[in-house]
């Protein structure tokens, strides 16, 4: 008798949680999803995975590769502190900001006619 909610170990769903091994990128193209599915698989002759899904059909989607490397302990401190130029100083921020308002009260000075535009009117 046909069960249609049974599945196969090899069609398995993306809420398995076992982590499922295959070589390479060859394997993980053979390797089968259920539709509408996603996997995680994981090489075992190098430090990537892969993201292979289908569409509701079956078909499947186009295989994404990732690369993984172990994330150490002091590495989330280093990447916290920027060395690049990108940044300003205190400094300078208070240099632009002293700009800014000098700026900003120029052009409030040359505003006191309160938004009415000077019209120069022909001699009669």
């Amino acid at each position: 008798m046909y069960n249609p909610y049974y599945q196969s170990p090899y069609m398995a769903n993306s809420n398995s949680n076992a982590i499922i091994w295959v070589q390479g990128e060859s394997g993980a193209k053979a390797y089968p999803v259920a539709p509408g599915n996603s996997l995680a698989l994981f090489d075992s002759e190098s430090d990537r995975f892969f993201i292979k899904s289908t569409d509701a059909s079956g078909m499947p989607l186009p295989l994404r590769v990732f690369n993984y490397v172990e994330q150490k302990e002091n590495a989330v401190i280093s990447n916290a502190i920027h060395t690049d130029n990108d940044y300003v100083t205190r400094k300078e921020f208070e240099e632009l900001l002293e700009k800014i308002n000098s700026k900003n009260q120029y052009q409030r000075r040359e505003n006191k006619n309160n938004g009415k535009q000077f019209v120069q009117r022909d001699a009669e």
